[in-house]
């Protein structure tokens, strides 16, 4: 079942009165089905975490729509738009985006308690999650008393727990160590396909992106090449090198 679908969008920056207008993304069209779990990769400046910011509805396209579930997110107005990031969107960020001042267990249950859920379906839901996701153990603590495939597990947990149509990944293995990011990529798998989670992750990491199902590789605000999973992890692994070493060789 299609879940977002994605029609011209293009994102310039800069005033009508600047001379200088700079284009992000170029008439960017595409469709993500209920529970594939896709990568989103490119150059520097290729135009990645702009996509990722319009489909979180962080930020706004210039031109084009985009669909979840069959609604126009472009129509929704700053309220509808909140409460759509709240309700349906699960981020996970590069640097975990965990609140200092709180526990782990409360940085996870913070968008529930921001809806206004019952103690008592919060804490079923967190003790499945943390549980399933490995960190029972460390719930009380702050994040800067945890390591950090520690605080990314949190974040998991937090993208995850109110049920989200879609988890929007921004380079999530960029600031763990090898072994605690190969952990996180096979959170994300067991993610994908216990819960049915559909994910769309932006990586420059191509041992992170052969975790995928589906590579949309973008150049300069466009879409340049597709890449799809086989049953050879290996013959997918070499692909994404070579379009990444066209794409690379290209910036230079």
């Amino acid at each position: 079942m299609e879940i977002l679908k994605v029609q011209n969008v293009s994102k310039v920056y800069g005033s009508k009165k600047s001379t200088k207008l700079y284009m992000a993304l170029r008439s960017i069209s595409f469709e993500v089905n209920e529970g594939e779990f896709i990568g989103v990769m490119g150059a520097s400046g290729s135009g990645k975490t702009t996509l990722l910011n319009i489909l979180g509805s962080i930020d706004k396209p210039t031109t084009g729509r985009f669909f979840m579930n069959d609604r126009d997110i472009t129509t929704f107005s700053k309220k509808q738009l909140a409460r759509h990031r709240m309700d349906n969107i699960g981020f996970i960020f590069q640097d975990y985006n965990l609140l200092e001042t709180m526990t782990l267990k409360e940085n996870i249950i913070l968008p529930l308690a921001l809806v206004g859920h019952k103690a008592n379906i919060i804490e079923e839901k967190l003790r499945k999650i943390v549980n399933d996701l490995g960190i029972t153990e460390v719930l009380e603590k702050y994040p800067y008393e945890v390591s950090g495939g520690e605080q990314q597990r949190a974040a998991a947990c937090r993208a995850l727990i109110a049920n989200p149509k879609i988890i929007l990944a921004d380079e999530p293995t960029g600031n763990l160590d090898s072994k605690s990011g190969k952990d996180l990529l096979e959170l994300l798998t067991y993610i994908n396909r216990d819960y049915r989670a559909t994910i769309l992750m932006v990586t420059h990491d191509v041992f992170a992106a052969s975790y995928c199902q589906k590579i949309m590789f973008i150049r300069d605000g466009e879409i340049y090449n597709e890449l799809y999973a086989g049953e050879n992890k290996r013959e997918f692994f070499d692909s994404i090198i070579d379009v990444m070493s066209v794409l690379k060789g290209e910036r230079k």
